[in-house]
């Protein structure tokens, strides 16, 4: 009986309930448990089993760089950063809020992997993660217009609760970008969250975007009320 109720719980893709039941029988502890006790070792091992494989789908889904986690944030004085706001950030409330948050520094110095660490508490918390280099992103969104599947990625881009754009300003915006780049935040102002990280400060953006007019809706809409992480020095165990 025991065989056919393992076989079952695999075919109907329990997997949780599949191997702790299987442990269960392997370890001879069946025997000293009560029913109720059975099945809430069995309900709990599926639930976790589901919650694991989907953070583990999120976290594929965003398409970080490289892995990263807040826990090993280095918080050396030198470097500007803020302990105590990464740690509210931590919590993903802003998120929640629909804030952005902006950080800004030289090359090297962890701009990448502090988004980054941030972008994987997210996704632990159940939060859409997004994560792309800002100047693939807009090339890639370029032959999506050629090729007829720019409105299928600009509605992916927005069902993202958290988008990060890293290497922001890297270079200038031509007018195809840019149009981009205002339809993707106009889409998700007030509704969803970004982190930006950029070499340039945050007031020389304005020349990078280029045309007045957008660059003033753009930036409005992104800088007004962000956090803000402005780092120094360098830390080449951070930008990899």
């Amino acid at each position: 009986m025991n065989t056919s109720t393992l076989e079952k719980l695999r075919k109907l893709k329990f997997q949780g309930m599949y191997h702790a039941f299987k442990s269960i029988l392997e370890s001879g502890r069946y025997d000293n448990l009560m029913a109720d006790e059975l099945l809430a070792q069995l309900v709990d091992a599926e639930w976790d089993d589901r919650h694991n494989r989907r953070i583990a789908r999120q976290i594929l889904y965003a398409k970080f760089r490289y892995k990263a986690a807040v826990e090993n944030i280095n918080y050396e004085a030198s470097r500007n950063v803020d302990k105590n706001l990464v740690q509210r950030l931590a919590d993903c409330s802003f998120i929640q809020r629909n804030e952005n948050l902006l950080i800004t520094g030289s090359t090297g110095i962890g701009k990448s992997y502090i988004a980054t660490a941030l972008g994987y508490q997210a996704c632990v918390m159940g939060y859409k993660v997004l994560y792309a280099s800002t100047p693939k992103l807009f090339a890639r969104l370029k032959m999506a217009k050629a090729d007829g599947t720019y409105i299928r990625e600009i509605a992916k881009i927005e069902r993202q609760q958290l988008l990060i754009l890293d290497d922001f300003a890297i270079q200038p915006f031509d007018a195809p970008s840019r149009a981009a780049l205002m339809e993707i935040i106009e889409d998700r102002h007030g509704k969803t969250s970004l982190i930006i990280t950029s070499q340039l400060p945050v007031s020389a953006w304005f020349d990078v975007i280029g045309d007045k007019t957008i660059a003033d809706a753009i930036l409005d809409r992104i800088v007004h009320d962000a956090h803000r992480m402005e780092l120094q020095g360098y830390d080449n165990n951070m930008d990899m």
